[in-house]
Order: C-alpha cells, then sequence, then structure tokens
C-alpha cells in the first residue's frame, strides 16, 4: 500500500484471523494492509464483510455491469484501492478486463454500449451529493434493465459509495494488486486530469 493509512494497520489474529488471511491468499494472493486497518474494530470489519458476500449473492443485474458500476463509482470518489480491487475482481471472474481497464475514461472511451454507459453515468450521478440522478436516465435503465436489475443497481452503488468513502477518508489506498498479476494499467481519465481521475490513476499505476 502506498503511504501510510491514516489508522495504523495491526497484526490480523485469533482464529477467525487466521481464516481471514486464509481466504484473503486465496482469493487476492496477498492479505492486503487494508486488513490490517479495518482489524481495529472487528465488529465493523465483520459486519462490512456480511454485507459485501450478501451482496455478492444477488443476482438479477449483469456481473458486467455490476463490476463497471462499482468500478465508476470508486474513480468517483477517488478510492484506488477499491478501483484496482474491482478492476483485478473482474479478471479472476473472467469478465472482460478490456473494459474494465477503460472505466476510469469511460465517457471518452468507445468500448462500451450504450447500455453500459447509461450504468457509469448513474453510478457517477448517485456519488454526487445530493445525488443527481436524472428521471430521464432512470427511465432508460428501467427500460434496459428491468425494475429488479435497477434496484440492485441502486443499492450495490450505495454500498460501494460508502465503502469507498469509508477507505478514503482513514487512507487506505491502493495495493496495486492489479499490476502484481499482470494486468494493463488503468486508462487514466482524460478530461479529468490533475484532478479527482487523475489521482486514482496515480494510486492503481496508471
Amino acid at each position: 500500500m502506498t503511504g501510510s493509512a491514516r489508522v495504523p494497520a495491526i497484526e490480523v489474529t485469533g482464529i477467525y484471523g487466521s481464516l481471514v488471511r486464509t481466504m484473503s491468499r486465496r482469493m487476492l494472493g496477498q492479505v492486503p494492509d487494508s486488513l490490517g486497518v479495518m482489524w481495529n474494530n472487528r465488529p465493523v470489519f465483520k459486519d462490512l464483510m456480511t454485507m459485501g458476500r450478501k451482496a455478492e449473492k444477488w443476482d438479477a443485474l449483469d456481473p458486467s455491469l455490476a463490476t463497471f458500476a462499482h468500478m465508476a463509482t470508486a474513480a468517483t470518489v477517488g478510492c484506488g484501492f477499491c478501483l484496482d480491487l474491482q478492476y483485478f475482481l473482474a479478471h479472476d471472474k473472467g469478465l472482460d478486463e478490456a473494459k474494465a481497464r477503460e472505466v476510469p475514461r469511460w465517457r471518452e472511451s468507445d468500448a462500451f454500449t450504450p447500455t453500459e454507459r447509461r450504468v457509469m453515468e448513474y453510478a457517477e450521478a448517485m456519488c454526487q451529493t445530493p445525488p443527481t440522478v436524472s428521471d430521464e436516465l432512470s427511465d432508460a435503465l428501467l427500460a434496459d434493465l428491468g425494475p429488479a436489475a435497477l434496484v440492485e443497481l441502486a443499492a450495490k452503488v450505495g454500498f460501494m459509495n460508502a465503502t469507498a468513502r469509508a477507505n478514503v477518508a482513514l487512507g487506505i489506498r491502493s495495493q496495486e494488486l492489479a499490476a502484481s498479476c499482470g494486468l494493463a494499467p488503468l486508462a487514466a481519465p482524460a478530461s479529468r486530469a490533475g484532478g479527482r481521475g487523475a489521482e486514482v490513476g496515480d494510486r492503481v499505476g496508471a
């Protein structure tokens, strides 16, 4: 993890900690430093993990669209750790990593379908304060996805937004998981160079 988190990481210990370390190595190939940060409050860590596992079981929304929504959320908030992790997981799940790497510059990229672009626009709009989701965008996605998938999209973006903002506030940065397994760097967002998007790109080695 580049730089130091704002809360010191501690050793992930105990029987549950051993299970968490084993699962992390199996899924990511390493134990991210961020686990040591979150381990300072185990009830919070466990509840977030439980919520995340439950959210992974939702299946109304296409997995690729969910990944694009997660990554667009992370890029908007400025969470390099989340963006890097979701890119790595897209590769791990066998999704289209060429598209996934383009998410930080989706507005300039020609890699995405109209529905994919609307999903990422929705994610960005939800992350604004206050949210800027329009009736027109919502209606278009309702037609594209159906009501169940649209509800799931909103819930997934909301959860990722909360998680990403917590990571940024705690100073949790990219672990460069994608780079460690040889994935191409994430595309730099051309329209926001020098701003929040560029900061995220720097964190994940773009």
